[in-house]
C-alpha cells in the first residue's frame, strides 16, 4: 500500500488505475486529499466547502472494488468543483453573501457525469463574486492565494480550482470560462486545462449562463491525459443546453501515430504586449515541436490586428451580462455586494450601433481564424502576457508598456469570441520560479489534434511534474 502522503500528487488516471488494481483503496485516496486540504488550505484558501459524504462514498466505492462490480473510469477518484456549479446537497454559494447557504437539489450536468464515471465529489472551490473577475476574491469566503507564492493570485474566475489542484488538494476539477477562466488560472498555477469548442460540454446547472454563447465549462488537472479523459466523459448533449448538440468526444488514442502536422506559433501582434520570459517560453515550445519532427513556423493573423478581441468582447458581453447581475442584487443591502458586481453594474450600456459593429468584428475574427486553419492544424501562443501577479493590482507593466490588468485576457478571449478550443499547458518558469504556460488552439471540434499536440509537448516540457515547493514539505 502507498502511504497517503504519496497519493495527493498522483494524477487522476494513475489513482484510478491504483484503485482498480487494488494497490490503494478509495478511502485511502479520499483521506489523503482531505488531509492535504487540512494541511494547506489555511494558507491557500482554495476550498470553501467540503462534501460531507465524500468518505461514505469512498467506503461504498471500496466495497464495489472488493465485490468485483463494474468500475467506471474515475471509480473512487476524488474531484473538486468551482462554487458556481450546482452540486446536489452541497452548498453552491457563487462567491456572494447573496447566495449564502444556497443548497441545490440537483447536480449540474457536468457534475452528474463525473459522478457517473465513478468520481467522488470532494469539495467546492473559491471564485470571484458571481464568477466575474480575473482574481478569486469575494465577501463570502475571501481571497485565494497562489500556492507558488502566497502574495500572488492564482487567477480567476476558476482560481480556487487551479490553486487546489496545484497544491495537491485535488487531482481533478471543474471550472468555467467566460474569457480566461480555466486557462488563465491554469497558467498562473502551472496546471493543465481545456476550454473545448463552445457547446461541447453542457452548461446546465451553472450560473451565470448569460451570455451563454461565451461561457464554457472545462476540466482542470495536472496532466493532459486527465483533461482528455474528463473531456470525453463531460462532452455531448444533455437535452437541456441547446448549444450542446454535438455527439460526445471519444477518448483519444495516444498510441496512434498522428498525421503530419503543420503548426504556427505567435506571441503577437494582436494580443498586446507580452513579457520577454513568456515570449521565450512560447518560442521554446515551438522549437521543441520542430525538433521532434513537426513542421512549425512563426505566423501572424491579420484579423487579430484589425479587431482587438478583448475590446470586441467587452462591447458584447456587458450588454448581455448586466441584466443577470442586476436581478441577483435587486433589493439587497449594499454590504452584500462586492466590487465585481458593482463594477459590472456601473459600466455604461453599449450603444446599439457599437454593439452591431462589435458583432461584425467578432465575425471578422472568426473568419480570420477560419482562414488560418485552412492552412494550419494548430496555433501555439501564450496564455497570459505575464506570470502570476501580486494580489489586488489594477495595472500591469509588460515589456515597458502600462496596461489595465484586464489585458491579461488578450490571448485567451479570442477563443471565447470565436468558440475555438484551447489547452493551457505548463512549459516553463519565470526567473522568480513562477509557472509559465502555453496555449494550444485548434480547429472547431478538433480537440483530438490539440490533445495529441499537448501530450507531445507535455513529454518535452522542462517543467513537467513540478509542484509548488513551499507546500510540499512534510
Amino acid at each position: 500500500m502507498k502511504m497517503q502522503n504519496e497519493l495527493f500528487f498522483n494524477d487522476a488516471t494513475e489513482l484510478a488505475q491504483l484503485i482498480r488494481n487494488g494497490d490503494v483503496s478509495p478511502v485511502e485516496v479520499v483521506k489523503a486529499h482531505l488531509d492535504r486540504i487540512e494541511q494547506t488550505n489555511p494558507q491557500v484558501n482554495a476550498i470553501v466547502t467540503l462534501a460531507e459524504n465524500a468518505l461514505s462514498e469512498a467506503k461504498a466505492a471500496e466495497q464495489a472494488v472488493r465485490s468485483g462490480q463494474p468500475l467506471g473510469p474515475l471509480h473512487g477518484v476524488p474531484f473538486t468543483v468551482k462554487d458556481s456549479i450546482d452540486t446536489a446537497g452541497v452548498m453552491t454559494q457563487r462567491g456572494s453573501p447573496i447566495f449564502r447557504h444556497r443548497m441545490p437539489s440537483q447536480d449540474a450536468t457536468s457534475v452528474a457525469r463525473m459522478k457517473a464515471a465513478g468520481g467522488i465529489l470532494l469539495a467546492k472551490s473559491n471564485l470571484p463574486e458571481f464568477s466575474y473577475w480575473i482574481e478569486s476574491d469575494n465577501l463570502l469566503s475571501g481571497r485565494t492565494n497562489n500556492p507558488w507564492d502566497l502574495t500572488r493570485t492564482p487567477g480567476g474566475s476558476s482560481g480556487g480550482e487551479s490553486a487546489a489542484i496545484a497544491a495537491g488538494m485535488s487531482p481533478l476539477g471543474l471550472g468555467t470560462d467566460l474569457a480566461i477562466s480555466v486557462r488563465g488560472p491554469a497558467s498562473q498555477t502551472g496546471i493543465t486545462s481545456i476550454k473545448a469548442t463552445h457547446g461541447s460540454i453542457p452548461m446546465t446547472g451553472i450560473w451565470p449562463r448569460a451570455p451563454r454563447r461565451f461561457w464554457h465549462v472545462g476540466p482542470m488537472a495536472r496532466s493532459v491525459r486527465d483533461i482528455a479523459l474528463a473531456f470525453s466523459l463531460l462532452s455531448g448533449p444533455d437535452g437541456q443546453d441547446a448549444f450542446a448538440t454535438r455527439a460526445a468526444h471519444p477518448l483519444p488514442d495516444y498510441g496512434v501515430q498522428p498525421r503530419p502536422l503543420r503548426i504556427g506559433w505567435m506571441t503577437g501582434p494582436g494580443f498586446g504586449p507580452v513579457d520577454a520570459e513568456v515570449a521565450a517560453v512560447v518560442k521554446a515550445a515551438a522549437a521543441a515541436l520542430q525538433q521532434s519532427g513537426v513542421q512549425v513556423e512563426e505566423v501572424e493573423i491579420a484579423a487579430l490586428e484589425r479587431d482587438f478581441a478583448l475590446d470586441v468582447f467587452n462591447r458584447l458581453h456587458v450588454m448581455e451580462m448586466k441584466p443577470a447581475f442586476a436581478a441577483a442584487v435587486a433589493g439587497r443591502e449594499p454590504a452584500e455586494i462586492y466590487k465585481m458586481a458593482r463594477t459590472m453594474l456601473s459600466l455604461p450600456d453599449t450603444p446599439l450601433q457599437a454593439y452591431i459593429e462589435a458583432e461584425q468584428a467578432a465575425e471578422r475574427i472568426r473568419d480570420g481564424y477560419a482562414d488560418y486553419f485552412s492552412r494550419y492544424d494548430a496555433l501555439i501562443t501564450q496564455v497570459l502576457p505575464t506570470p502570476a501577479h501580486k494580489h489586488g493590482i489594477e495595472q500591469l507593466v509588460i515589456d515597458g508598456q502600462t496596461v489595465d490588468v484586464s489585458w491579461l485576457q488578450a490571448a485567451t478571449v479570442p477563443l471565447n469570441v470565436t468558440g475555438l478550443p484551447g489547452i493551457a499547458l505548463p512549459f516553463g518558469q519565470s526567473s522568480e520560479g513562477l509557472p509559465i504556460n502555453i496555449q494550444i488552439t485548434g480547429k472547431w471540434h478538433d480537440e483530438a489534434t490539440i490533445l495529441a499536440i499537448a501530450a507531445r509537448l507535455e513529454a518535452l516540457s522542462p517543467v513537467a511534474g513540478l509542484h509548488p515547493r513551499q507546500l510540499t514539505a512534510e
